[in-house]
C-alpha cells in the first residue's frame, strides 16, 4: 500500500500521545520533571551517537553555521511556533507547552537518516520495514513526551505525515539521498540538531532549533559536490 510506513508511523505517534496524555493527568509534577530530564538525557545519547559517526567535523560545523544563518534570516523557528499557536487556537487548548511540544517532537521525528532511508525504501520498493521500526520508537517517545509536554505532541503526527509522505511519493527522484556520502553528511548534522533538542529538554539553554534545520540541506549539497 502506498505510504503504508508513513501511515503506520503517524498512527503510532497519535496512539502514543493519547496514552501519554491519559497517563500524564495522574502524574505529580515532580515525576513529570524527572521524566523530562530523563528524556533529555536519552535524546542526547541518540544525538551524540549520530554526531560522532563522522570523522570529518569541519563540514558539519560549516553546514551548521550556514544553516543557522539561513534559518535566522528566514525566521523558521518563529514560523513553526506560529503554526503551533494556530493549532492551539483551533482546538482551544489551554496547554502552556503546546507549541513547545509540537515543535520539539516535530523536529525530533523528522530529523535523521531513518526518515530519508525509510521513506525512499517505502516509495521505491514498497519495503516499509525501516519506517515500521521508526514507528515503534516514535510511538514510545510520544507517550513519554505527551505525558510532560501535553497535547501539542500529538500534532507532530501531521508533520511526520507531511515530510515522510512527500519523500515517499518523490522517492524515485530522491533516491540519491540514500548514497553513503549523503547519509554520512546528514547523519552527524542531524545528530547535533537532536543534541540541541536534548539541551532544550534539560532546560540548560534555549536553542532555536528550527533555525538550524537548513543545515541538513547544506549537508546534502556538500556531499553531492
Amino acid at each position: 500500500m502506498i505510504l503504508a510506513g508513513t501511515i503506520v508511523n503517524t498512527g503510532a505517534i497519535v496512539a502514543g500521545s493519547l496514552i501519554g496524555l491519559m497517563a500524564g493527568k495522574s502524574l505529580p509534577e515532580r515525576v513529570k520533571t524527572i521524566l523530562m530530564q530523563t528524556l533529555g538525557l536519552s535524546t542526547s545519547l541518540i544525538g551524540l551517537q549520530m554526531a560522532l559517526s563522522s570523522r570529518d567535523v569541519i563540514p558539519t560545523i560549516g553546514c551548521l553555521l550556514l544553516g543557522a544563518l539561513t534559518g535566522e534570516l528566514l525566521k523558521i523557528e518563529d514560523r513553526l511556533e506560529r503554526i503551533g499557536l494556530w493549532l492551539k487556537g483551533q482546538i482551544h487548548s489551554d496547554s502552556p507547552s503546546f507549541a513547545e511540544g509540537f515543535v520539539t517532537t516535530s523536529l525530533l521525528y523528522c530529523t535523521g537518516a531513518m526518515v530519508i532511508v525509510g521513506s525512499i525504501q517505502d516509495g521505491t520498493t514498497g519495503n516499509a520495514t525501516t519506517l515500521y521500526v521508526k514507528a515503534m520508537l516514535d510511538g514510545v517517545a510520544s507517550a513519554a513526551f505527551a505525558s510532560t509536554l501535553g497535547i501539542g505532541v500529538i500534532f507532530s503526527a501531521a508533520s511526520v505525515f507531511l515530510v515522510q509522505g512527500t519523500i515517499t511519493l518523490l522517492a524515485s527522484r530522491l533516491a540519491f539521498l540514500q548514497e553513503p556520502a549523503v547519509l554520512s553528511a546528514v547523519t552527524p548534522t542531524g545528530g547535533l540538531l537532536i543534541v540541541a533538542i536534548a539541551i532544550n529538554l534539560l532546560g540548560a539553554v534555549k536553542i532555536r532549533i528550527g533555525n538550524l534545520v537548513p543545515a541538513l540541506g547544506y549537508a546534502i549539497v556538500w556531499a553531492l559536490i
